[in-house]
């Protein structure tokens, strides 16, 4: 699936530069905020082709759901209906 592939190396990229931050001597919420940063513009530049590839398997998916049938509540319950019509008059639970 692309979009683990994307997520999963926007992951590894963050993962990395707090690495390097940190090897580079910067600590505490200055760290998450400078490897925040440079994860965002690294995946932005670099990893356009996967995140493009997640965005069409997202809307593709998103057509086939909407063009799926639906049951619907009152299919559903149509259907419930039916079931209890076809069983025999008089019969209790347990008998």
């Amino acid at each position: 699936m692309p979009l683990v592939k994307y997520s999963a190396w926007r992951i590894l990229l963050f993962v990395g530069a707090l690495g390097a931050g940190y090897l580079l001597g910067l600590r505490s919420w200055l760290l998450l905020l400078v490897a925040l940063i440079v994860a965002f513009a690294v995946s932005y530049l670099a990893l356009s082709g996967p995140r493009d590839a997640a965005a069409r398997w997202l809307a593709e998916r998103a057509e086939r759901r909407k063009a799926a049938p639906r049951v619907t509540k009152d299919a559903d319950s149509d259907f419930e209906d039916s079931v209890v019509d076809q069983e025999p008059r008089g019969s209790k639970d347990g008998d």
